[in-house]
């Protein structure tokens, strides 16, 4: 005897060898021996053998019309020999019978299995609709077949070309497009991003990075909304001839200075911040726009502002223009240079001239400085900057060190990018310079006494915090918060960020609350805009941090990507180009002429500082990866690079404490040594254009 049973949904036939019970001991056609329990047989027969009935019941499966067989079953619940009987017209075989079964088994849209060996036909509604939808999914094979082997042929499917960033980073897996995307990189063994870059999906490596940014930081684009600008109060003309210091590329100008010479041989030095907070008011339609971008993005060649243009124009100090100012004076005793006192308003400040380091770098140096030596704009204005800014700088590492830290060094050099039509250069620009030196004193000056301003006033504000954790790590971490406390690798009791209001919304924050204090005094906590302990400051305070480390991170990146087109530029139409390194730390080195930062594993062990020549072998735009070897090593290290690369790596064990802020080189001379302190520092000197 022979059973044709059902084995988990899988017809099999096989020959009885035993019986106990309610269980067969049964031999497949392979031969090997299986036990079926007698609920599980279908039917039982003598003839044919069962690899032969198999055979038979499969032909006799693919030979019947579903939708006759349909048809004929009725509506009605039915047992399979009833159906057999009157779509034969016999009374069915036993490998018919088989056949019949396993046609219905396996068209579950058309019969449901009901108990053993009885079905039922499904409604005649149902079956359409499931007829419909296996037709769509057929349709929809043929077109993914079809998008597949475009994509194979390096052409991209017009249904793809307006959702390429969705497939590329954020895809609906369910869809044809991107399952054909998939098929294809798959049999390609290709990257989608570099199938699109192949098909002219993504027409640049740089597209692509920018692409991927703006898609997850700015989904809703890049544009601003229709803005109207804002009326503004009447101010009081201040008695000074204001200038600017910034990189050639800047428009977004938040800071100027101006020098006052009294008839009793003091000075009053003016730092002038621009002041779009006299027309933003909290939840308006321009702080909504400026709360959510936070901050503007910087990378080489280009950025996205924080502020609309005409926003920004409006309040920019602009050569030749009378603008709305912040403003914050000291009395300077000239004897011994310490500040007799200080002020703060606002007021209308004259722009006389927008300086740039590009055209005075070279003519204000230290020892044209010292020698009265030189002619530039300004010159006896600089002489009394860079002798006050001297001894503020000195007064801070005093106090530097009076918190346990090492005198910081002014070793490091920073590094400008300039892109033009696709052509990089970039400068190397050593820091600590007078221009550099003058903006940061004083830029470092203003934010740590506008802090004791609002913390004597009772105005909560932003503030930037370094050495209060416990444990090393935790000492070195700047943390943003909402009080008063030192940060110590400035050498300042307080730091809040309040001198680029045109370019962070912190500094926006903290230009309303040092506003209110200046008109208001002592009743200034009634009416600032944010009240001690509001709970939307901490708000703020979380949202920027996120935005800046993501902004931050993509900065970083496309200066990676500019030093790849750079290396490019230079390597013309040789097969490998030869370069000078310096090690930085075990297997990490940084290129000489850029900042290029490189991972050589198993390179050999060198001294740090030591200096490396390499074969750059080949480099990718799109992973941002550089495969180059050692040809030598030069293990001696001078003191001086020594120094930088301390600075460096102290730089790079705080992440998330770098600001793309040019003219605040407040915090490029500020604060790095070997401990790690921290440097409130430009991501890119040059990024602001």
């Amino acid at each position: 005897m022979n059973l044709f049973f059902d084995e988990s949904g899988d017809f099999k036939a096989g020959a009885v060898m035993s019986q106990q019970g309610e269980a067969y001991q049964v031999e497949l056609p392979t031969g090997k021996r299986t036990k079926v329990r007698a609920k599980d047989v279908v039917l039982q027969f003598t003839a044919p053998e069962p690899a032969t009935f198999l055979e038979q019941a499969k032909a006799i499966a693919e030979e019947i019309d579903l939708d006759f067989l349909w048809e004929v079953a009725g509506q009605d619940e039915f047992g399979f020999v009833e159906l057999g009987t009157e779509y034969f017209g016999h009374d069915p075989k036993p490998h018919e019978a088989a056949g019949l079964i396993m046609r219905m088994h396996s068209s579950p849209i058309y019969f449901q299995k009901k108990g053993k060996g009885r079905y039922k036909a499904a409604a005649e509604t149902a079956l359409k609709a499931a007829l419909a939808g296996i037709e769509k999914k057929r349709q929809q094979g043929l077109i993914q077949a079809q998008y597949v082997e475009e994509l194979k042929a390096n052409r991209l499917p017009d249904a793809m070309r307006n959702i390429v960033h969705q497939l590329l980073f954020k895809p609906d897996k369910n869809t044809i497009e991107y399952k054909a995307l998939d098929t294809a990189c798959n049999e390609l063994q290709m990257a989608p991003s570099r199938l699109m870059l192949a098909n002219g999906g993504i027409a640049s490596a740089k597209e692509l990075h920018f692409a991927k940014f703006l898609f997850e930081s700015f989904p809703k684009g890049i544009g601003f909304p229709p803005v109207e600008i804002p009326a503004l109060p009447e101010l009081p003309v201040a008695d000074v001839q204001a200038f600017s210091i910034d990189d050639v590329t800047t428009t977004e100008i938040d800071d100027a200075m101006s020098v006052t010479r009294l008839p009793d041989g003091k000075v009053k030095i003016g730092i002038h911040i621009a002041a779009p907070a006299l027309g933003i008011k909290r939840g308006d339609a321009l702080d909504a726009i400026a709360r959510q971008r936070l901050s503007t993005v910087y990378m080489p060649g280009d950025k996205i502002t924080m502020l609309p243009d005409e926003l920004v124009e409006a309040f920019t100090l602009a050569e030749g223009k009378v603008c709305p100012a912040l403003s914050l004076y000291a009395t300077v005793d000239t004897s011994d240079w310490t500040v007799i006192a200080t002020e703060t308003r606002a007021e209308a400040v004259p722009i006389a001239a927008n300086l740039r380091h590009n055209h005075l770098d070279d003519l204000v140096t230290e020892e044209n400085l010292a020698n009265n030596a030189g002619d530039y704009p300004y010159k006896d204005d600089f002489a009394i900057l860079w002798q006050w800014v001297q001894v503020l700088e000195k007064g801070r590492m005093a106090k530097r060190e009076a918190f346990g830290l090492k005198p910081e060094q002014n070793n490091r050099v920073d590094y400008n990018f300039y892109v033009e039509d696709d052509v990089v250069s970039i400068l190397r620009r050593k820091r600590g310079a007078p221009l550099d030196k003058i903006v940061a004193e004083l830029m470092i000056f203003a934010n740590s006494t506008w802090g004791r301003f609002l913390h004597d006033h009772g105005v909560p504000g932003i503030y930037r915090s370094q050495g209060m954790g416990q444990g090393w790590a935790a000492r070195m971490q700047v943390r943003m918060v909402t009080h008063a406390a030192p940060h110590q690798g400035l050498g300042v009791d307080q730091y809040v960020w309040s001198t680029s209001p045109l370019r962070r919304y912190t500094d926006l924050v903290n230009q309303w609350q040092i506003l209110a204090c200046a008109e208001h005094g002592v009743t200034a906590p009634l009416v600032a805009t944010f009240k001690p302990k509001d709970a939307d400051l901490f708000a703020i305070v979380s949202a920027f941090d996120a935005a800046y480390s993501a902004y931050a991170a993509f900065q970083s990146d496309m200066e990676r990507y500019w030093c790849l087109r750079w290396l490019a530029q230079e390597k013309g139409d040789a097969v490998s180009m030869q370069v000078d390194a310096v090690v930085l730390k075990d297997e990490i080195v940084r290129l000489t002429d850029i900042p290029l930062v490189i991972r050589l594993p198993g390179m050999p062990q060198a001294a740090r500082g030591a200096q490396v020549r390499l074969d750059l072998l080949r480099w990718d735009e799109v992973d941002l990866s550089v495969e180059a070897r050692v040809l030598e090593i030069q293990q001696a290290a001078s003191n001086g690079m020594a120094e930088e690369l301390d600075e460096d790596m102290s730089e790079e064990l705080q992440e998330g404490d770098a600001e793309p802020v040019p003219d605040e080189a407040a915090e490029i001379a500020a604060a790095t040594d070997v401990q790690g302190d921290v440097a409130e520092t430009p991501v890119d000197a040059s990024a602001d254009k």
